[in-house]
């Protein structure tokens, strides 16, 4: 059973249907909505600020999702993917986006729906990310705008996929 811990008075909360691997952890103010999975070894880290996250959101294995004490909280959109070791910290994201894998996003980011963060892109604190757009890159930069067919075979095609994977596994929280 996965590591859910309280801490500084709070106890993460859970909507229906969610997935926690075996050694995902969940600590503190955390609050997710339905349809949720935390994969293998993947830390939610509500311990110094809070984290809201939407329905369908998947944070797959390693990932980290943490804030800054008493300055930045962590909010999660709906139909969002968090790649495999992806850092999101402390910044507000939007519907429908992919984090890819080994991205970190840092401090006060803001990504707006329909997006793609690529593989190992760093985005730097403040960073805005429009909507529909590709951003990749140290220090990530808008490289192409996102076209529907991308956007439905990558961003939409990987939040369905988890919640079906999630499904396989017996151990469910509800």
């Amino acid at each position: 059973m996965a590591l859910i811990k309280a801490c500084r008075g709070h106890m993460p909360s859970f909507g229906d249907n969610c997935y926690l691997a075996e050694n995902a952890t969940v600590v503190g103010d955390v609050t997710m909505g339905n349809d949720c999975s935390v994969w293998f070894n993947a830390v939610v880290r509500g311990d110094v600020n809070s984290i809201r996250i939407g329905n369908q959101v998947n944070i797959q294995d390693g990932a980290v999702l943490h804030c800054t004490y008493e300055q930045t909280a962590l909010i999660i959109g709906n139909s969002v993917s968090i790649g495999h070791h992806a850092l999101v910290h402390g910044c507000t994201v939007e519907n429908e986006v992919l984090i890819g894998m080994g991205a970190i996003v840092m401090d006060h980011c803001y990504i707006e729906s329909n997006c793609i963060i690529a593989a190992g892109a760093v985005l730097l604190e403040g960073t805005r990310v429009e909507s529909w757009s590709v951003y990749a890159g140290v220090p990530a930069k808008k490289v192409k705008s996102l076209s529907p067919e991308l956007f439905a075979g990558e961003v939409q095609r990987i939040s369905k996929n988890y919640v079906l994977y999630a499904s396989w596994f017996v151990e469910r929280r509800q």
